[in-house]
């Protein structure tokens, strides 16, 4: 919804009484500015979802079939369950598809909002079995690790991946996670961490 007014304060205030939310809860950019006024876009959580949605649906049908999504969000991570007679193009060879959908689906709802969203893509069931496959073989490297006390380093992967072998590995012994690299080269190193009393003996 487009708000205006002399200045950010007016055009604030016609905003906050128009979807009767304090100020202070206004989720909101500037859509347009001048010398004599200023326009905001309020928008909510719903309103970036739908575009998401949306999005994903007309860039499927450009490509010549049709796909429903279904949302969720949870820990501020909106999550977007994509089903289509055409899943495995939509995945592609080991999910590069699927991941660079992800990433023009996040830029265009970012820089239609003006605002960083945590944005997280699945096609039918492939992420589950994904994150089940990379834990497993995360988990027998994290073994092998705690045995020769080397650290290793796995392959880059997706910050939703990376996401999921922390926690996997999250409370062994002797074993501690960190990523490191940037963009698309991000790894996740597993670490040997030594007994500190036996090391202090």
């Amino acid at each position: 919804m487009l708000y205006l007014g002399k200045n950010l304060e007016e055009a604030l205030k016609s905003a906050s009484e128009g979807e009767n939310t304090p100020v202070e809860e206004l989720t909101y950019f500037v859509a347009s500015q001048s010398e004599e006024a200023i326009t905001i876009e309020v928008y909510t959580i719903v309103d970036v979802i739908e575009y998401a949605q949306n999005f994903i649906v007309d860039g499927v049908r450009a490509l010549g079939f049709e796909a429903k999504v279904k949302p969720t969000l949870k820990d501020d991570i909106i999550n977007l369950k994509i089903e289509s007679d055409r899943n495995p193009i939509l995945i592609g060879k080991n999910g590069v598809s699927l991941q660079a959908l992800n990433e023009l689906v996040r830029l265009a709802v970012n820089n239609h909002f003006h605002h960083r969203y945590r944005i997280l893509l699945n096609v039918a069931d492939y992420k589950e079995e994904k994150y089940a496959k990379i834990t497993s073989y995360a988990k027998r490297i994290a073994h092998e690790v705690q045995k020769s006390k080397v650290d290793a380093m796995l392959d880059p992967m997706p910050a939703d991946e990376r996401r999921a072998i922390h926690n996997a590995l999250t409370g062994m012994p002797h074993i501690k996670t960190e990523s490191e690299g940037d963009g698309r080269n991000r790894q996740v190193k597993i670490i040997y961490v030594p007994d500190e009393k036996k090391e202090g003996e």
